[in-house]
């Protein structure tokens, strides 16, 4: 799994390629750029466990900037560009970054960002340079690309995406063991979900979220190609997985929503027989939702539930799946257990924080007060998230604890509301949130981005609770809906409920 091993064995094998042609580059250019990116960061004096931001859009850089950064045994943090200035000036502040890397898509944020950060010593754009940003390419192709004989594995340090407040960095408890040995998911991708030296991968979400970056870079160290779009797009998703001959792609249910919701002659017009596994995760899936991709693409689709503070995973087929409709799968990695406000261990069928016991450890960089309430007395480790578990082991979440609605003492889930409205025609997008209500405490509001040949209206909110009705207990149902030109969801296709509430959760 050492990238300059994979290099001489297939030198000329496409690594990346972006997903229109327009770009790519083969193992050996990725070999020796990362190389040239590793001898400029020691430039520096940048080694193991010193700190690097990448401010990037999706492109080739970003790998090779990435696998130089990952080479030479750095923490390496990815910059949701998305953020507002003032977010992503914090997270290359709090990170500690000496070295700062851009592309001409986010070269003045980037500057800005610089102008703000006295403790970033350098910063390379691959493009046009600016005040306080130094040509990449330029600097890079007048490194030696000489392998170091003592390269250790670094690691990504991921933040949160900042939708509950101030981003915060996720440090894993790292070992910087030699580079070659690979991190652990790149292992679990070819032992769970068949990863190889004949893979494509296809990436179509922004390499500076977790799954993207960590799993193409992961389609890499097991020697096959990651076909790279740069935003997402459904009919030229379809389009990218027929002409690169896609094997493995992964979504989020948002992508799976707005691939359904193609007219079907365009959906079927695409040969999509090269997949052999579709992956998804990140967000709960409507039931309905997959149930329709399983019927369109069969029996390839696997869900996995994990975060990027990577302390337990769950895993699950399509035929279980089916089996056990609803579930994100048993533990793959560490043991589940679900716990009650009383910290109490709860049975199967109800309703409790999410713990994982064995798996990795992890802290909240600078935040130790967030770090202890991750953790439970026993040591077992949370992400926040509500489920349950059934007879088998088989994990069924419910919402995160931030984001359940309290009506009447009554817990409702907002994905379970938006799971009855995502699919309805006049839907294009939907989120469930609380309102202040005198009687109930909270009341259930929708706030639905209609579709594009339906008007907005009182006409359309009565069909929508007429509609939900009839698919859900009347305790659930919405009691308003609110019609919004869109919701604000980042790139990934993660909703920023937070903003939603904070426009729209007044009485």
């Amino acid at each position: 799994m050492h990238l300059s091993e994979i290099a001489r064995r297939t030198p000329d094998k496409p690594a990346v390629v972006m997903s229109d042609g327009s770009r790519g580059m083969t193992f050996a250019e990725l070999d020796r750029r990362s190389l040239q990116v590793e001898a400029l960061l020691h430039q520096h004096g940048i080694g193991a466990k010193d700190h690097v931001a990448l401010v990037m859009d999706n492109g080739p850089e970003f790998l090779e900037v990435a696998w130089g950064a990952q080479r030479a045994g750095t923490l390496w943090t990815p910059v949701n560009w998305h953020l507002t200035e003032d977010e992503a000036a914090y997270v290359v502040s709090d990170c500690g970054a000496r070295v700062l890397f851009a592309t001409e898509a986010t070269g003045d944020l980037a500057a800005r960002i610089v102008g703000r950060s006295p403790g970033v010593e350098a910063a390379y754009v691959a493009g046009e340079s600016r005040e306080g940003l130094v040509d990449y390419v330029a600097a890079r192709d007048a490194a030696p690309a000489a392998q170091s004989a003592d390269e250790v594995e670094g690691t990504y340090f991921f933040y949160s995406s900042g939708t509950t407040g101030t981003p915060k960095g996720i440090r894993p408890n790292h070992a910087f063991p030699p580079f070659g040995t690979g991190l652990a998911i790149e292992h679990v991708m070819a032992s769970s979900f068949g990863f190889g030296a004949d893979s494509v991968y296809l990436c179509p979400a922004p390499l500076y979220h977790a799954a993207p970056i960590g799993w193409s870079m992961g389609a890499q160290r097991n020697g096959g190609s990651v076909v790279l779009m740069e935003k997402f797009d459904p009919l030229e998703c379809l389009r990218a997985i027929e002409q690169h001959g896609v094997t493995h792609v992964q979504f989020v249910p948002t992508h799976f929503v707005r691939m359904l919701k193609l007219p079907e002659e365009q959906r079927r017009a695409f040969d999509l027989s090269s997949l052999q596994v579709v992956i998804h995760a990140a967000a709960p899936c409507p039931v309905d939702v997959k149930r329709q991709m399983i019927d369109w693409l069969g029996p390839k689709i696997m869900e996995f539930y994990a975060g990027s503070e990577g302390s337990g995973m769950t895993v699950i087929s399509a035929p279980e799946w089916l089996a056990h409709p609803g579930s994100v799968g048993r533990a793959a990695l560490g043991t589940l257990h679900i716990v009650g406000e009383d910290g109490e261990e709860l049975p199967p069928g109800e309703v409790g924080t999410v713990y994982f016991e064995g798996g990795g450890t992890f802290e909240y960089y600078n935040d130790p007060e967030k770090t202890a309430k991750a953790f439970n007395d026993k040591g077992w480790a949370t992400l926040g998230d509500l489920g349950s578990l059934d007879e088998e082991g088989y994990l069924y979440l419910a919402d995160r604890r931030t984001d359940l609605i309290i009506s009447g003492g009554v817990n409702v889930y907002p994905a379970e509301v938006e799971e009855a409205l995502v699919l309805h025609p006049a839907v294009a997008d939907v989120a469930v949130i609380g309102v202040p209500d005198d009687e109930m405490g909270q009341a259930v509001r929708a706030v639905v981005q209609p579709a594009a040949d339906r008007v907005p209206g009182p006409e359309l909110a009565e069909e929508l609770l007429t509609h939900c009705r009839t698919a859900l207990a009347g305790f659930k149902r919405p009691r308003s809906v609110v019609f919004v030109d869109e919701l604000p969801r980042l790139p990934t296709g993660k909703l920023l409920r937070r903003r939603v509430r904070e426009e729209h959760g007044g009485a």
